[in-house]
């Protein structure tokens, strides 16, 4: 569902109220949406209501612990009543929510790692993460890569670490849409260049997860990682950057968790790297 259209249907789901607290909804982008509850003695430890299957109804909020089970009955009260208000829309007459959470309390990442740190998204979800890790969201015009890039660009100066966010290519991946993914990365391949003319330190490529066309979900593949420090790296043999080549690279395979580490230390900002 395109944004335009979703928001009309967002601007019913927040009329809907119950009693005992109070409910916010705010739109994401596309089909997306959030929903804030506030009130006493809430418990975000909740089962998400996606059955993950296509033509399979939702599922009702289940409770994961004894606390949690009043906050479950509260939202299973607003989802029924948010899909009597709409259910005569014709593009989306239901609704799903995952990811019941309260703020984690994340470290904040500049004073982890010393790093005044921006995060550069087009997909809202990804600003609210970086939020929640104390970074700088940039506002910027466009949605395709080379619009991030220059973004990226135009505060090159004012940041020590950028994080540009790509949607596209995960997006693709869950249609399983092959050509599709292709096309984003190579979009992202076309307007590399603008990063690489900032002579940057350090630059990392590499994902979260993967999201293979062939499952059109999430899976438990290693993602390729890709770090590029110009004064300190020992170049590998590989030429190309994919799942096979990184597996055969000099990085080899290795925790994500060390992957700050290896930039900070290429970058020299570590006083020692190890022991």
């Amino acid at each position: 569902i395109p944004t335009e259209e979703a928001l009309p249907i967002v601007e019913k789901l927040k009329q809907v109220q119950i009693p005992g607290v109070q409910v916010e909804v705010a739109p994401v982008k596309e089909y997306r949406f959030t929903v804030v509850m506030r009130g006493e003695n809430l418990d975000s430890h909740l089962a998400d209501t996606d059955p993950q299957k296509t033509g399979v109804a939702p599922l009702p909020v289940r409770a994961l612990t004894p606390e949690a089970r009043r906050t479950a009955d509260l939202f299973n009260q607003w989802i029924a009543a948010a899909r009597a208000a709409i259910a005569d829309e014709p593009r989306a007459n239901g609704l799903t929510l995952r990811g019941f959470a309260t703020d984690p309390g994340l470290p904040n990442f500049d004073e982890a790692y010393n790093l005044k740190a921006a995060c550069v998204a087009v997909y809202p979800m990804y600003k609210g993460v970086s939020k929640l890790v104390g970074m700088d969201v940039i506002s910027f015009d466009g949605e395709y890569p080379a619009d991030e890039f220059a973004a990226a660009a135009r505060i090159w100066d004012a940041y020590d670490f950028i994080f540009i966010h790509i949607k596209k290519t995960d997006s693709m991946g869950e249609d399983g849409n092959f050509d599709g993914k292709v096309h984003v990365i190579e979009m992202v391949d076309e307007a590399l260049p603008q990063l690489m003319a900032l002579e940057p330190d350090v630059l990392m490529v590499t994902g979260d997860h993967s999201t293979p066309c062939k499952l059109r979900s999430h899976s438990w593949h290693p993602v390729p990682f890709l770090l590029w420090a110009p004064a300190t790296v020992r170049a590998d043999e590989q030429t190309a950057f994919g799942e096979r080549a990184c597996a055969r690279g000099g990085l080899g395979t290795f925790p994500a968790m060390q992957a700050m580490p290896l930039a900070l230390a290429h970058a020299g900002r570590l006083d020692k790297f190890g022991a």
